[in-house]
């Protein structure tokens, strides 16, 4: 490549190579390069100066100028357009423009337009106005803030619907939350429940807080518009709603002439679970954004009312069984008094793997008997039942506690096998008779069982040497039986093994053991059999402290004579709110 390839080459730099005459074709190593100086640009003699009106013309404001005096000397097209009033040689005042003056605020309403104003000073005293039109982005911004708010809204009520599970908190946590956003009064009717419907309203107050109250009326006298939501159709046709609302009396300070209404329904697992009714004046129609709203708001008070009434139900069922698996008071006996206390290891369920009882007998006599099965919880609840139901079938077949025992040995075999449970029990059993002197003899059958304990009216306690093997494991175990004789004012001792294996004292982990029973029994002959279970149930506590302990029952009987009469038995279970104890007494 020679330098005549490269003349007039541009090197990418910002510096272009021109071609000259002057330039040397030679170089001396001494010689410097010298810059080339370019003409200046003559000035374009054929255009004319700028039209300024065509400049302005494409600002995004308009343009209205005044000279010292509020005369009007320029207006741009946008302004123009937007001020039609405006025009030059005329007083800005004169114009009417309320946006215009001096006083006047940033943002104001002109032509069905929203625009914005501006004064700038000029020189000599002169002003310009600067206009602009800013309906779509204030209308983009209005739109945007309502959908936050709306949102804001939604995620409020999520999370104060989340947290009632009873039906009716719910049904009233629903319309206080639809008043004012979504209505100035709003109605909530439930489905129906045998044939009868529950209602809630919330009204606008004075106050920032709904009124709210409720009712119920016959599923016959429904609106029929609401009858319709209820059945998943959302009615359409607004105008004899609000009439139908009026004669239901539910809309209170509002009348058909001057109020509008939806019925959105309110989705459930299977059909919907309620309508909302909501109502204002017509001075604020529901449009379609309003009703999509009224929607997500109906569709997470459907899912909490669902889920409330689904907690419903179970409660109802499991209180049913609950009640159902609670250990019975004994029937009343001549010449027995009966004591018992119970414990569950888990208070909060109220049932356990422990149970007592008793059934009388035709001949006067009672069959009385305490047992533990294996497990805790529900699952040793229901077996505890299934062997309590199998003991009030059996007593009126046989009432000798040995064989009795060998036939519910039977029975629960069949019943674990036939469900595959593997669960076992350990039991005393016996059968009370009565005699004229006022004592009694107990004839008792163990199945495995701790040995019970005779307070004797010298101040002694028995051990009664009573074994046996465990029940529902084998087919044909060996089982023990033994006969006491109980003197006026002695009492037989059962419980379980949540006594003598509770584990507490210093150390914690100390079991309390049948030796510290027999202690803490000593010296109480002459208690009443109900205060003789309540002392071993509380000494037992007292040793557990606030441990963890498994199911706790006794059984205690006493022989009192033809005239003693049962005083009351203790249930140690929480109340119906769960959270507190309470003890049952039955007198």
């Amino acid at each position: 490549m020679t330098a005549s390839d490269v003349r007039g080459f541009d090197p990418g730099d910002g510096r272009i190579s021109t071609p000259s005459a002057t330039r040397a074709l030679t170089w001396s190593a001494d010689a410097a390069p010298q810059p080339t100086v370019l003409p200046p640009l003559a000035p374009d003699r054929d255009l004319a100066e700028p039209d300024w009106s065509e400049v302005v013309e494409h600002f995004r404001e308009g343009l209205v100028i005044c000279d010292a005096d509020g005369v009007v000397r320029h207006v741009s097209p946008v302004a123009e357009r937007l001020l039609p009033e405006v025009v030059p040689g005329g007083r800005l005042t004169a114009a009417g423009v309320a946006g215009l003056g001096d006083d006047s605020p940033a943002r104001f309403i002109h032509g069905g337009r929203q625009l914005t104003a501006r004064q700038v000073s000029l020189s000599g005293g002169r002003c310009c106005w600067y206009v602009e039109d800013v309906t779509e982005s204030a209308s983009r911004a209005d739109a945007l803030l309502a959908e936050r708010a709306r949102s804001a809204f939604l995620a409020g009520v999520g999370d104060k619907l989340g947290n009632p599970l009873h039906p009716d908190r719910a049904a009233a946590a629903v319309v206080r939350l639809a008043v004012p956003t979504l209505a100035e009064v709003a109605v909530l009717v439930l489905a129906p429940r045998a044939g009868r419907v529950r209602w809630w309203r919330a009204s606008r107050s004075d106050d920032e807080t709904p009124l709210v109250d409720s009712g119920v009326l016959p599923g016959a006298d429904l609106p029929a518009a609401i009858a319709d939501g209820l059945t998943g159709v959302e009615p359409h046709a607004v105008d004899w709603l609000v009439e139908q609302a009026v004669d239901a009396g539910w809309l209170p300070g509002l009348s058909g002439a001057e109020s509008t209404a939806r019925v959105v329904p309110l989705p459930g697992r299977d059909a919907p679970a309620g309508v909302l009714l909501v109502a204002r004046r017509n001075t604020r129609w529901y449009d379609e954004d309003d009703v999509q709203l009224v929607r997500a708001f109906a569709a997470r008070a459907g899912a909490a009312l669902t889920t409330a009434l689904l907690y419903r139900d179970q409660a109802e069922v499991a209180d049913t069984l609950q009640a159902s698996l609670l250990p019975v008071a004994p029937a009343e006996a001549a010449g027995v008094q009966w004591g018992t206390a119970y414990r569950p290891a888990q208070a909060g369920l109220r049932i356990g793997g422990d149970f007592h009882g008793s059934h009388r007998l035709p001949d006067g006599g009672s069959v009385f008997f305490l047992g533990d099965v294996s497990g805790k919880g529900v699952e040793a609840a229901v077996f505890t039942g299934q062997l309590r139901q199998c003991l009030q079938a059996l007593h009126r077949l046989e009432s000798n506690p040995g064989r009795l025992l060998r036939l519910l040995n039977d029975a629960l075999l069949e019943t674990t096998q036939a469900h595959g449970q593997g669960r076992f029990a350990t039991m005393v059993l016996g059968v009370a008779r009565p005699h004229r002197d006022g004592g009694l003899t107990l004839t008792m059958a163990g199945g495995g069982h701790l040995p019970p304990l005779v307070l004797r009216a010298s101040g002694e306690v028995e051990v009664v040497p009573l074994r046996g093997m465990l029940i529902g494991v084998v087919p044909d175990p060996r089982v023990g039986e033994v006969t006491v004789r109980l003197a006026p004012g002695e009492t037989c001792l059962l419980y379980s093994d949540g006594v003598t294996e509770a584990r507490g004292g210093r150390r914690g982990d100390e079991q309390f053991g049948p030796e510290r029973l027999v202690t803490a029994v000593t010296g109480c002959q002459r208690m009443p059999a109900p205060a003789l279970a309540e002392r071993v149930e509380q000494v037992t506590c007292d040793w557990l402290g606030h441990g963890d302990h498994d199911d706790i029952a006794v059984l205690a009987l006493r022989a009192v004579g033809a005239s003693g009469r049962t005083l009351r038995h203790l249930h140690s279970v929480p109340g119906p709110t769960g959270t507190e104890p309470r003890r049952e007494t039955d007198t």
